[in-house]
């Protein structure tokens, strides 16, 4: 039985296709767009996971949409009537969107995919069932509680349920306009990022200030209770019908405007950044803390887009007291589609469902497009590039090799992950033990922000030999302190943040934010052989376990997703080697390419 699962309209619209309960693919469709974040209609996610399948959209057995537009456009009115007559000049611009297309759905969808069958249902899950789906049926667990958190479904926020086998129960939500991702979207802008897109940037410069703002945010903006619910003030905030997420009495609460887009912050706003992701933390915890209350279980499922705050999840799976932690990869609306499609499956059509506590069903997010041999050679041959074949383990030797040379790697293998970090199928990877190196790739090859951290990849087995964990992390959604010997003593005291960059503080610096902590990806050779095959092959060369691990793409632009993307990156940067499958191209040796500048000028952001 197929079941294909969309989400679409609001933000980074996906698909994703099961058989019989299993997952077959899911992508988003920014990476056949190249458009970050696109919210069109999936139509080219949903025709990759029919060619992937080898199947037509007629075999597939039901189509299943990741929340109920009535009900979420229910809640928009109300919210209008509610702040009206404040809110006219974003209801003119959002209800006219609404009545010519997101309101009508079902008919978007049998227009889009050419539904001849008129009695083929499409079904409709609520926001947080799909989220919930996405966190507990794809899970290891057989039981498990559930925390769902985002900025706004239909009308839920938050959600703490319980999933055992095939059901899912909603025990307790909290209901919009009160949100932590919308409080967290707020700050988000506040500090000159953009909302939607720029939560982690803001979750990267938290750690350069002080939470010195914790208590006036407590006292004037929020209201915490001990199981975690809360509730915001509204008068700080122009989300429910305006078009800024703040106002200006919020502006004067914190004496200062909001930074504008793109301009570097400076240590009030690393302060408040600071401040705004502790009290996440701190709200994060004690939900986790009445989830298990409420539940009674050990196992803790999450998702919802707030789920990709690993600093949060983190201090959940230090604080909460549960034994295990499962967080969806792609928790954001994306993950909604494989969540939708799973709900369908277990809970609708009541499937049995069996799982063995040790191993997700998430066949590590490697869900998107994979391209032969031929794909590769024909893509490069249109570039007129030079490339040389080699022998897999050949291709481990070198690009070790290269890396201890201070290289950087585009790497492009088999599938493409779903969901928004780069688990090694599509990365820039580079040596660790560079002091220069995150500085050289986030401003000569990512195009972005100086104080942004890269991400480490380490083999599984040797995790704890660098890092204060004991657990495999795959997703790449939880982070932890390097251990303590392998820091250095560092002189931090009176430095700015530009400083601190400077400041060698582990034997690691290129992926050590300067709070001694670090995003964490383990590899294993069940989950991802070739990755796992290169680390292995560097610390056979150097001693050292550990790689950076960044996402292959520039600021602004979505993670690439053919040879085609790649090559363009890698010609567009300063990426000095990029290796496809078994093929390896280095910088000088390629051809000038006149497309290349055009490219440059679309894609790269000042």
């Amino acid at each position: 039985m197929y079941i294909l699962g969309i989400s679409a309209f609001y933000h980074d619209s996906a698909s994703a296709l099961i058989k019989d309960g299993l997952i077959l693919a899911a992508v988003q469709e920014e990476r056949f767009s190249r458009i970050k974040g696109d919210s069109s209609f999936p139509s080219r996610a949903i025709s990759y996971c029919l060619s992937s399948a080898g199947i037509t959209i007629d075999e597939v057995d039901h189509i299943v949409f990741y929340d109920k537009p009535v009900l979420k456009f229910d809640r928009i009115l109300a919210s209008y009537i509610h702040t009206a007559p404040k809110g006219i000049r974003s209801f003119l611009k959002a209800v006219p969107a609404w009545l010519k297309d997101k309101l009508w759905v079902e008919s978007t969808i049998r227009n889009e995919l050419g539904l001849k069958d008129s009695s083929k249902l499409i079904l409709f899950t609520e926001h947080h069932q799909s989220h919930a789906a996405s966190a507990f049926l794809p899970s290891p667990y057989e039981k498990a509680a559930i925390l769902t958190v985002d900025g706004a479904g239909e009308w839920t926020t938050t959600m703490i349920g319980m999933g055992e086998g095939n059901s899912i129960k909603m025990l307790k939500k909290i209901s919009f306009p009160h949100s932590i991702g919308l409080l967290y979207s707020a700050f988000t802008y506040y500090c000159g990022f953009r909302v939607n897109s720029g939560e982690y940037k803001l979750m990267g410069l938290a750690p350069y200030g002080r939470p010195v703002y914790l208590d006036l945010i407590k006292r004037e903006l929020v209201k915490l209770a001990d199981d975690g619910s809360f509730r915001l003030n509204e008068r700080y905030f122009d989300y429910i019908a305006g078009l800024r997420m703040i106002n200006r009495r919020f502006e004067k609460l914190f004496g200062r405007p909001a930074l504008k887009a793109d301009m570097v912050p400076d240590q009030f706003y690393m302060d408040v950044a600071s401040s705004v992701q502790e009290l996440i933390s701190d709200i994060f915890v004690k939900m986790a803390l009445y989830a298990k209350q409420l539940t009674g279980e050990n196992n803790l499922c999450i998702a919802g887009g707030v789920g990709l705050n690993c600093v949060s999840n983190s201090r959940v799976v230090k604080e909460s007291g549960f034994d295990s932690i499962w967080v969806q990869p792609a928790s954001g609306d994306a993950g909604g589609s494989l969540g939708a499609a799973m709900y369908a499956y277990y809970c609708y059509l009541n499937k049995a469902r069996t799982a063995d506590d040790v191993h997700d069903f998430q066949k590590g997010s490697y869900l998107g497009p994979e391209y032969t041999e031929d794909d590769i050679e024909s893509a490069l041959d249109s570039f007129k590039a030079v490339y040389r074949r080699m022998e897999l383990q050949d291709v481990y030797e070198e690009t070790a090799r290269l890396i201890d040379s201070q290289k950087v790697v585009g790497w492009f293998q088999g599938r493409s992950e779903f969901g928004p970090r780069a688990l090694g199928n599509r990365s820039i990877i580079g040596d660790a033990r560079s002091t220069e190196m995150q500085s050289v790739m986030n401003l000569k090859i990512k195009f972005r922000e100086s104080f942004r951290p890269f991400a480490p990849s380490i083999l599984e087995e040797h995790v704890s030999d660098y890092f204060d964990i004991s657990r495999p992390s795959p997703y790449m959604l939880f982070t932890a302190g390097v251990v303590r010997d392998k820091l250095v003593d560092a002189d931090c005291a009176g430095k700015n943040w530009i400083e601190l960059l400077k400041v060698r503080r582990s034997v690691i610096p290129a992926v050590t934010h300067v709070d001694g902590s670090a995003r964490i990806q383990t590899v294993s050779e069940k989950g991802n052989p070739v990755f796992y095959g290169l680390l292995k092959e560097f610390y056979k060369l150097t001693g050292c376990l550990v790689l950076i691990n960044t996402s292959f793409n520039v600021r602004g632009e979505p993670v690439v997703n053919s040879p085609a993307d790649a090559y363009m990156c890698f010609m567009g940067t300063e990426i000095d080697v990029l290796v496809i499958g078994n093929y390896i191209l280095f910088k000088d040796e390629q051809p000038e390419n006149r497309g290349i500048e055009e490219w440059k000028k679309s894609h790269i952001k000042d």
